[in-house]
């Protein structure tokens, strides 16, 4: 079971229901400066328009500079700058652009990502979903580490998965070099990882005001994430065991729209209901609960996403695979 005692349910009275729009209620974004990765499709569309309608100025990092105007031609506020999580050169130049504007940056939303894709690898021979959901997210936070800093009080969340219950990070093989290559439990790694990710960044940015969260979305079908399957392998299954015998109901769960799905990065983003707290994983607009590895529940988090000891050894890890110190100071 987790040692993060923070890992428990606070009553936040919102719900699987529940919206962004909801969550944020009267909030006032006024002179937040907020990057919302993937914040031109999906959840992260909605997340960009609450954000930007509550009065922050959001930023989204665009791989396609025409797909983004087209898909943000609504939200006239937000500013789109050219950047790829598969191009570590990309990240750097995001944020060395942003970084010479000198402003605080107050939110940090890293949305984007990959599901389950086929083999690929980035030109470091990184494997795809580890390049894309974590070390792009890793380094693009190491270089805006200065203006997270100089927020006096920030938000870092993680859009993680309850995937992660598929599997934690293989620390001796995480490239799928001499296994074979599995693209759920590469998915599952990178979505643990995300996980680990905000419990070490919590642990490290805490002094200098700046709280880290991970978050469960939700199933939501009307997104770009599950391009690479196959129509067999889209929308909820059930969790078998090694004898095929189903050992959870996830497929009766309950789909969500892009409006719901967002509530919960939002509300981590945003909600005053959190204030003191962070590192822990969220789903359905609440801290969720930790559950056993053996756990046959879909919710919920398993105990190698929220191990202390794991997410420091990720963030060594994660330095050396992007050969970039994180040095939180």
């Amino acid at each position: 079971m987790s040692k993060n005692v923070n890992q428990s349910p606070i009553h936040s009275g919102f719900g699987s229901r529940t919206t962004a729009k909801e969550v944020l209620g009267t909030v006032s974004l006024q002179g937040k400066v907020a990057i919302v990765t993937g914040g031109y499709s999906g959840i992260g569309l909605e997340t960009t328009r609450v954000l930007a309608n509550a009065g922050a100025t959001v930023l989204v990092p665009v791989r396609s500079f025409e797909k983004g105007v087209t898909a943000l031609k609504d939200i006239p506020s937000a500013e789109l700058i050219p950047m790829d999580l598969m191009d570590p050169d990309s990240i750097d130049r995001f944020a060395e652009r942003f970084l010479a504007t000198d402003r605080p940056l107050h939110i940090l939303i890293n949305s984007a990502g990959v599901m389950a894709t086929p083999l690929r690898r980035d030109r470091r021979g990184y494997e795809s979903q580890l390049a894309t959901n974590h070390l792009g997210h890793f380094q693009l936070a190491a270089r805006l580490w200065p203006a997270l800093k100089r927020a006096n009080g920030a938000r870092v969340v993680s859009i993680s998965s309850r995937g992660h219950r598929l599997g934690g990070v293989d620390f001796d093989d995480p490239n799928f070099e001499r296994k074979a290559y599995d693209k759920w439990k590469a998915y599952a790694q990178s979505k643990s990882a995300n996980i680990l990710f905000a419990l070490e960044m919590d642990k490290r940015g805490r002094a200098h005001g700046v709280r880290a969260f991970s978050v469960h979305p939700g199933l939501i079908p009307e997104t770009n994430l599950g391009r690479d399957l196959t129509e067999e392998e889209r929308g909820p299954k059930p969790i078998k065991d090694e004898r095929g015998h189903s050992v959870s109901n996830e497929q009766y769960a309950v789909f969500k729209t892009a409006e719901q799905g967002a509530a919960t990065s939002v509300w981590c983003a945003v909600s005053p209901q959190l204030e003191g707290l962070g590192g822990v994983y969220c789903e359905d607009a609440d801290i969720a609960e930790a559950v056993p590895a053996d756990s046959p529940r879909p919710d919920g988090v398993r105990p190698w996403a929220i191990d202390p000891e794991l997410a420091a050894r990720l963030w060594k890890l994660s330095e050396g695979l992007i050969k970039i110190p994180f040095a939180v100071e």
